[in-house]
Order: structure tokens, then sequence, then C-alpha cells
């Protein structure tokens, strides 16, 4: 995780360093006096060389200090982490829905290979998969909080202040996502028990007379689980990125938003923290999923 985390960091650092334009002037504004520039620019250490620039942020980064945001006047890792519980919340929750919807409709697919029911499946999930999470979000905030007001149009709730609030807010969002998400994974769990399905220890276990849910539960459906795990890993990797799209449909107060807010301002600081935060639970995601391989496969090993 570590060279991973410093490639991204490197990588963000100089990209937001070297775009043309001057934070210290879009601070002062375009009027502001010459003196109150350089203020500015000594103020965010800019009058420095980016090289040095660099390894202060890189040694600052190690000790847990993301800086200070030159637009909302406050430590970055305050934000971030005051932004962290809408994303995780929307992230684990909409992969709890896409993964319930893949294995469920996927295994009813496979089991029914060929069938009118497969097709409708694969029918359903293609249109899942082509119908943009905006319009949709919209549709839903239409019908079921403007028409009938059953969920809340915007916002969040903190899961530890009023659970009930917290899942009424989540709702739409999670599904929107989940719709999305679990399109995916029900036609990648449909190939995968398909495949697994032809294999030959399974010809031999229905040979033996074991019947074909026995198979698909004791059997199939743990070998099919790899491929399944590496892209719900990747998925949810990139949620916990933020759903951007997702959050400013449903005004959520996520990360997501906050990354979005610090590229319009030009806030580096705010972006660079924000992106390696990101980078982080996206590495400990992948990690997580390698460590669960083993689990699911004693065949896979890794060496110490």
């Amino acid at each position: 995780m570590a060279p991973t985390i410093l490639v991204v960091a490197t990588l963000t650092f100089v990209a937001l360093n070297v775009v043309p334009g001057d934070l210290a002037v879009m601070l002062a504004g375009v009027d502001a006096r010459a003196e109150d520039v350089a203020r500015l620019r000594a103020l965010y250490g800019l009058d420095r060389p980016i090289v040095v620039r660099y390894l202060d942020w890189l040694a600052a980064l190690g000790r847990g200090d993301l800086g200070i945001s030159s637009s909302l006047r406050a430590p970055v890792a305050e934000l971030v982490a005051a932004r962290l519980p809408a994303t995780l919340s929307l992230a684990f929750a909409s992969m709890a829905v896409a993964t319930a919807m893949g294995i469920a409709l996927g295994s009813w697919s496979a089991r029914r290979a060929g069938s009118i029911v497969d097709a409708s499946v694969l029918v359903a999930s293609q249109v899942g998969l082509a119908v943009p999470n905006f319009w949709l979000g919209i549709l839903l905030l239409i019908g079921f909080a403007a028409t009938l007001p059953i969920f809340p149009l915007q916002g969040y709730a903190a899961l530890v202040r009023d659970p009930w609030a917290w899942a009424r807010h989540l709702a739409l969002p999670t599904l929107v996502i989940g719709v999305e998400r679990g399109a995916v994974l029900t036609r990648l769990v449909r190939a995968s028990l398909l495949e697994e399905m032809g294999r030959d220890y399974v010809r031999t276990a229905r040979g033996k007379g074991v019947g074909d849910r026995a198979i698909l539960r004791r059997h199939v459906l743990r070998n099919a689980a790899i491929p399944v795990l590496t892209v719900g890993g990747l998925q949810l990797g990139y949620l916990l990125g933020g759903a951007i799209i997702v959050e400013q449909v449903f005004g959520i107060p996520g990360l997501g938003r906050l990354l979005l807010q610090g590229i319009y301002a030009r806030d580096l600081a705010l972006v660079q923290g924000a992106v390696v935060v990101i980078a982080l639970l996206f590495a400990g995601v992948n990690v997580l999923v390698d460590v669960l391989y083993t689990r699911l496969d004693p065949r896979i090993q890794y060496a110490a």
C-alpha cells in the first residue's frame, strides 16, 4: 500500500501545482494589491520552490497533517473526517443492496439459463446499466420525496444520532447506486456460475446423486465468488472515493462533494488531502479483497 499511496500523492501534488493560474491571486482577487498577493503566497508557502513544498508536504503527510484548506479555512483532516461517515454509509449500504441483488438474480438466472426468466434478468440488468443514475435519482426524488413525501428530499442524518432518519435519507440514493452496481454483479454472478457449473466436479457430484441446489450452495457459489469479490471490491473502492453525482443529486455531504468543492475553489491542500485519503481507502479495500481470497479458496497462498 505504501508505494501506491506515495505514487498517488506525488502525481496529485505535481498535477495540482503545475496547472496554470495563481492561487494567491485567486484568493486575494484580481484587484488586490501586490503586497497582499505576496503575503498570501508566503502564508501558503507558494513562494518556495516546488521541490521544497513537496518534501514539506510529504513530511506533514507522514505525521497525519493534511494541511489547511484555503477556501474553508479549516484543517483538511477535520473536513475529511466530518464528511467520511456519510460516504462510508452510502458506499457500504449501496454495496449491500448491489451484492444481494447480484447474487439473487444472478443465481436465479444461471439456474434457468436459456429460459424466459434468464432472458428477463439479462434485459433488466441491461436496463440497469443503461439508465443514468442521476436521472433515476431525480425520478425517485420526484416520485417518493416530492409527490409522495415518504423520504426526505435532501440531506443526511448521522447514524449514531437518529438511525431511522439515517435510513430514510439513504434509502433512495442507496437504491440508485445499488441498481447500477447490482446490474454489473448480476451479469458477473450469472457468467461465473455458468462457467463453474460446466466443470468436471459438478458433473461428478451430479453422477453421485447430489441435487443441483446442494451443488450450487456447497461448491459452485464458493468457487464462483472470487471474480465477483474482485469486481465488488473495485466497485466499493470507487464508492468510497465518493459517488459525486449521486451525492450532488441527493444533497449528501460526502467526500465526493468535498473534493468537487475543492476543485472548483482550486484549494490545493483540500484536493491533495482528499485524494490521498481516497487512495488509502481504495488500497485498503484491495488488500482486504486479497485476504478474503485465501478464505474462499484455500489453494491461494501468499508467500511470507
